[in-house]
């Protein structure tokens, strides 16, 4: 039981530790196009090395419901926050000049964006997300993962375990930052499980009209 929950802790942590890093090559690529196709980086080594994160697994929860799920969830949303907070601060310790980056950044997130802009962002991102995973899960193929990440990027979605490491490495720890996160959570969990909810009504539809 213990071992269990230990690993889909480290798990989690495991996935955050990436996301990490594409926040940061993201910071450290001038062009915004390249920075967000070498994010890419972060979904494609969680995918392929089947950690536990937490934007990659709400989506499923209305196909697969029970409790092995949720702990999994949970537990890998505590790991994710582990992971991407941790090596958020020692990136803004080891390069500087991403950390004034990162300032910039979710200073401009935290001082512009109002409840619904970043729900509503944070419901596109998880679209995408959902997308990008269940291309993967269902044809073994990254193409959705190659595309999803630099549209939700480049059209200025919010991703919650991104925006985690962003403020971790900005050093913002503030009541405001941590209600933005959670609004992102929100709408993340929202957005992931859009569409299958909605293919899922569909279903039981078509089974009801015979």
């Amino acid at each position: 039981m213990v071992r269990d929950i230990i690993k889909k802790i480290l798990n989690g942590i495991a996935a955050g530790v990436v996301i990490s890093i594409g926040c940061a090559v993201y910071l450290a690529c001038e062009n915004k196009y390249v920075g967000s196709v070498m994010f890419s980086v972060a979904l494609l080594t969680i995918c392929l090395r089947g950690y536990a994160l937490y934007t990659g697994k709400i989506g499923f929860i209305p196909e697969k419901h029970d409790k092995d799920a949720f702990s999994v969830l949970l537990l890998g949303l505590a790991g994710n926050t582990i992971g991407v907070a941790a090596s958020g601060f020692a990136i803004s310790f080891a390069i500087p000049k991403l950390k004034e980056a990162a300032i910039v950044l979710c200073t401009a997130k935290l001082d512009t964006q109002s409840f619904p802009q970043t729900l509503i962002r944070g419901i596109f991102c998880g679209i995408l997300m959902y997308i990008a995973v269940c291309v993967f899960r269902d044809n073994k193929k990254i193409v959705g993962i190659l595309f999803a990440i630099p549209v939700f990027i480049l059209s200025g979605f919010e991703h919650s375990i991104a925006d985690i490491g962003y403020f971790a490495c900005a050093n913002i720890a503030s009541w405001k930052a941590f209600g933005f996160v959670w609004t992102v959570i929100l709408g993340n969990s929202l957005g992931s499980m859009l569409l299958p909810v909605i293919t899922g009504a569909i279903g039981r539809n078509r089974v009801a009209n015979g």
